[in-house]
């Protein structure tokens, strides 16, 4: 079944409702490299609000230099015209910077089901701060998504994109990708 929504044109204020629905849109943009995830799982969906008539949809980059912002900005751009919402900004912004503790639960929980371990641990904990007062932090073994095996080793820093690394089971010797603390 196929419903029209109602285009408003560019200028006229728009209602809680409104603003709720656009949220609703964005938010279902997937990730073009994790496509089980949507931007609002990642936390990469900072903001959708009204600024003079037009809506503004604010973004929050995995990382500044992440190769999938255009997609996902083109993304959100055809979902929100799609939905009713003609005049459509997306603003990128880098400060705060993004942080895993942004995801979901449900977002780290379809990471595991899709293969890829989600991050574990609180960035916000793990001393930002280039040398944090009392005793080292000590690295926790990464549980393998498939066989939930902590008897895993790290390959590569950096897996099939910038914000994981590649890891290996030693149990059920699969290779996987672990979401990185940032």
């Amino acid at each position: 079944m196929t419903t029209t929504r109602d285009i408003r044109p560019a200028g006229e204020i728009r209602t809680a409702r409104d603003i709720r629905t656009a949220w609703d849109l964005a938010a279902s943009v997937v990730d073009p490299e994790i496509p089980v995830l949507t931007i609002e799982n990642l936390g990469v969906l900072r903001a959708v609000e009204e600024v003079d008539g037009r809506m503004r949809v604010t973004l929050t980059p995995t990382y500044s230099g992440c190769p999938a912002m255009d997609a996902i900005r083109d993304d959100v751009v055809s979902v929100m015209r799609a939905g009713g919402f003609p005049d459509v900004e997306v603003c990128l912004v880098l400060a705060p910077a993004w942080t895993t503790d942004w995801m979901s639960e449900a977002g780290k929980q379809k990471l595991r089901e899709y293969g890829i371990a989600a991050p574990s641990g609180r960035a916000a904990a793990l001393g930002r701060p280039a040398r944090p007062a009392g005793p080292m932090r000590v690295a926790l073994a990464v549980k393998c998504p498939h066989c939930n095996s902590l008897h895993t080793r790290e390959l590569a820093r950096f897996g099939s994109t910038s914000c994981k690394a590649l890891y290996e089971c030693l149990d059920c010797l699969e290779p996987f990708d672990y979401f990185k603390v940032l």
